[in-house]
């Protein structure tokens, strides 16, 4: 399922999203032009390889930098296009409307608080795994836990191909997401006893998104605006935090 859009309208200019989006084309960019030894490098020192974490003997016969930035680093690292263009279509379609309510500052705050957890609970899962953590999808995860709680009866034009025929349709995002994180919940349990995690951060994806579910409140805005809705998905207003 691909979402296309979203039927919440913004209220703010989304400024600390699109500086996401412009800081991971940046780097993504940078990647590409590196050539494949020295990229693989970078991926290496600037993503984050779980045994880095839990193991300092591997950290240093493998000489990794003192340092602890790849914790934030890895964050704007991606493997290719498909998931670089898939991780800001995602960020693009849920964070603006999750910036709304907080605001760009707690909003950049919020996103790497998520990012973190994200890292830490698939690094409990697999710590041992010598395969680089990256992608934005952890940290966006977050976001998406957050519009999950505040925008249960938003719409979400999705593209579901069927074998090679495109369909169209508008899923409630309660729906949309809550089937989201499920697939994300199954195929981290399937992954348990695998060392390496099967390829694909599945426990970083849950996570991210039950942080941003508990740190919601956390980093709401009341000064700010936002369009709030009743319980039937239809727009009542704009109206500043819980002041409906």
């Amino acid at each position: 399922m691909l979402p296309l859009r979203d039927s919440i309208p913004r209220v703010h200019r989304p400024v600390a999203v699109l500086l996401i989006i412009t800081a991971n084309a940046l780097v993504f960019l940078y990647q590409l032009g590196l050539p494949p030894a020295l990229e693989e490098q970078f991926i290496h020192f600037w993503g984050v390889i779980p045994a880095r974490l839990f193991h300092s003997d591997w950290s240093f016969w493998h000489q990794y930098p003192e340092t602890h930035l790849y914790l934030f680093s890895y964050m704007f690292l991606h493997a290719g296009w498909g998931h670089f263009l898939l991780n800001m279509l995602f960020l693009w379609i849920f964070g603006d409307n999750i910036e709304d309510v907080m605001g760009p500052w707690r909003f950049l705050l919020f996103y790497v608080s998520c990012g973190l957890a994200a890292l830490l609970l698939h690094a409990y899962f697999h710590p041992d795994s010598t395969t680089p953590i990256l992608g934005a999808s952890g940290a966006i995860a977050g976001v998406m836990g957050s519009y999950f709680l505040l925008y249960p009866h938003s719409r979400v034009l999705t593209l579901i191909p069927i074998i090679i025929i495109p369909y169209f349709v508008e899923i409630p995002a309660l729906v949309f997401l809550g089937l989201w994180f499920l697939i994300q919940l199954i195929s981290g349990l399937s992954t348990l006893g695998s060392a390496e995690g099967g390829g694909i951060a599945w426990w970083a994806h849950a996570g991210g998104f039950l942080a941003g579910m508990v740190l919601l409140p956390v980093f709401r805005n009341r000064s700010r605006c936002y369009f709030c809705y009743n319980d039937r998905g239809r727009r009542i207003g704009v109206s500043r935090f819980d002041g409906h």
